[in-house]
């Protein structure tokens, strides 16, 4: 999770912390795109892309939350590719990957930023 501050138009609201369920996702239009939205703990965010590539259907949102050697992830509900909620790296295909999103959480709001930048 992102804590930067950033121009206030590169950061969109979404919706109050308070409001997402711990371990469940939501799905939601953010800057054009379905962007899948997750909540870890009391403030611990992330976002990633909403779309499956391995289905080819926006469903991540509704997928799995867990944890596995200490990587938060979401496993799709269509056929359980775990990606990285922090990454959006599929943790059983190193060649798959869905966008993830910078969140900070300003005075009890989710914010959403642009796509993260893939790590060199």
């Amino acid at each position: 999770m992102s804590r930067d501050s950033g121009a206030v138009e590169d950061w969109e609201p979404v919706c109050r912390v308070a409001e997402l369920e711990v371990a469940r996702g939501v799905a939601a239009l953010v800057h054009g795109q379905s962007v899948a939205i997750f909540r870890i703990d009391e403030e611990t965010v992330y976002a990633l892309a909403n779309h499956d590539p391995f289905a080819k259907q926006s469903v991540l949102a509704r997928g799995i939350v867990g944890e596995r050697d200490g990587i938060p992830f979401v496993a799709s509900p269509v056929h359980r590719h775990a990606f990285d909620l922090r990454t959006g790296h599929c943790l059983e295909d190193a060649h798959m990957s869905v966008a993830a999103y910078d969140v900070k959480i300003l005075e009890g709001v989710v914010l959403i930023g642009h796509r993260k930048r893939a790590a060199a």
